[in-house]
């Protein structure tokens, strides 16, 4: 009797096994992490790519950027971090460009966001596919495509029919007060390890830590005033290969 109920059970079992489905996990999982830097952007110009600077062109009123971290076609969020405006574009081939930008974008996409030219700060986000964003503008990319792609490449200049005066539009001159974000820490002790490693192995003195809250702790170089003393630092610090390092407004 007791070896049938042993039969019994382990029949049972096995049965409860079949018809327990395996569910792979990795299917089901979600990208939630995408690719963020705020920046200054290079205007690609004919000129850059002569003298080699940018190692692959790009038409003026492209919209497909370089970028060095993500992957050809990837779709992204471009904005003006002076006047919030943006723009839905793709990452283009692989290219080498100035490591202190973290783009290079066209002609069209700077006229799009108003960019100061002296001033391109910008920030890039990786839009995730399948996202609600780009559902919610698709519709409105495409018509505005079909009239940015009629448009001429000269920026439109307003003139007063009265007189002929042409009014020429003015670039707003921005103050100048960047610092190179190195990373956030968890830890204070990790972000002063961080902070006499760059001080070590790059001569920079410059160096602060910054709590923003109990568990995080950022260490940034500067700030600085202007763009030449800005990039000297960050290709020093550029050697380390740091993955997260970007230029954030003080």
């Amino acid at each position: 009797m007791r070896y049938k109920t042993i039969i019994l059970l382990t029949l049972f079992f096995l049965a409860s096994c079949v018809n327990q489905p395996i569910i792979d996990e990795s299917f089901s999982i979600k990208k939630t992490s995408f690719f963020s830097n705020k920046g200054f952007a290079l205007i690609y110009q004919d000129e850059l790519f002569k003298k080699k600077i940018v190692k692959g062109k790009l038409d003026d009123r492209s919209l497909f950027i370089f970028q060095k971290n993500l992957k050809k076609g990837t779709p992204v969020k471009i904005t003006n971090l002076h006047n919030s405006k943006y723009i839905l574009v793709k990452v283009g081939k692989k290219t080498k460009y100035p490591n202190f930008y973290n783009s290079v974008i066209s002609k069209r996409i700077s006229d799009e966001l108003e960019l100061n030219e002296l001033n391109p700060y910008i920030e890039i986000k990786e839009i995730i596919h399948g996202s609600s964003f780009i559902a919610k503008k698709a519709k409105t990319y495409k018509e505005e495509k079909k009239v940015a792609e009629k448009a001429p490449v000269d920026q439109i200049q307003i003139k007063n029919l009265g007189n002929n005066v042409k009014k020429d539009k003015k670039i707003k001159k921005e103050k100048f007060n960047y610092a190179i974000k190195i990373a956030d820490f968890y830890f204070e002790k990790s972000a002063k390890e961080m902070k006499s490693r760059i001080s070590t192995e790059t001569g920079i003195d410059n160096i602060s830590i910054e709590k923003l809250s109990n568990t995080k702790f950022r260490v940034f170089v500067g700030p600085y005033t202007n763009l030449n003393s800005l990039k000297k630092s960050f290709n020093a610090i550029n050697v380390l290969e740091f993955d997260s390092i970007e230029i954030i407004k003080k």
